[in-house]
């Protein structure tokens, strides 16, 4: 929260089937102020989208969950990393 204090959480799809929870989420971030693994503020803004995929037990508790998101794309936003057929210098 430190590196994104307004951050704003959209779940764009969700799906239950059996034992399972499918979540499609965006988040949106205001500018980067703080660090965020070990990069600086960039004082950019940033746009995530994810999936989640929990496991829910029989008591309704989540058992297992697995999580996907672009990464890549998100240290591209940040400036970290070059878009592909860019480069740096």
């Amino acid at each position: 929260m430190e590196a994104f204090p307004n951050l704003n959480v959209t779940l764009e799809d969700e799906i239950a089937e059996d034992d399972k929870v499918l979540t499609r989420w965006t988040i949106r971030g205001t500018p980067h102020q703080g660090e965020l693994m070990g990069i600086a503020s960039t004082e950019k803004q940033i746009e995530l989208k994810g999936i989640t995929i929990y496991r829910i037990e029989a008591d309704k508790k989540i058992a297992e969950e697995w999580e996907r998101y672009d990464n890549l794309g998100l240290m591209q936003q940040l400036g970290v990393v070059a878009e592909a057929g860019q480069g740096y210098g």
